[in-house]
């Protein structure tokens, strides 16, 4: 199972290595605003928050256990997320980020905004 998962991983991340930033995720159609309607409503919407919640913070932790699984983020590389409280922290910095510059962000794919904001937020020592 470890090994059809770092395949995967490998897939979905491929080019980030050389070309982080040059490569663009693009094809999922799945934009950061997307992505930033389940992470807002998570403290918004007493019907709906928890599972907005979990719907935010699955993609997010998902994408970071990729980046993990290649390579490219936990020590030695140059995005750490943080080792408490990760998938919290995770969505406060990507709607933080996002707002940040929110006409031009809010209309990226989402991977490459989550990222970009994990790269803002979380850089290695």
């Amino acid at each position: 199972m470890r090994a059809s998962t770092t395949l995967i991983a490998a897939a979905l991340l491929a080019g980030l290595g050389g070309t982080a930033g040059a490569e663009s995720f693009s094809g999922s159609g799945y934009s950061a605003l997307d992505l930033l309607s389940p992470c807002q409503n998570a403290d918004n919407d007493a019907r709906w928050g928890e599972a907005a919640e979990t719907e935010c913070e699955q993609y997010l932790m998902g994408f970071a256990d990729a980046l993990r699984e290649v390579g490219q983020a936990g020590e030695g590389s140059s995005i750490c997320p943080p080792p408490q409280n990760t998938p919290d922290e995770l969505r406060w910095s990507f709607m933080r980020w996002v707002h940040g510059d929110y006409t031009e962000r809010k209309a990226m794919p989402a991977a490459d905004a989550v990222l970009a904001s994990m790269k803002a937020n979380f850089p290695c020592p």
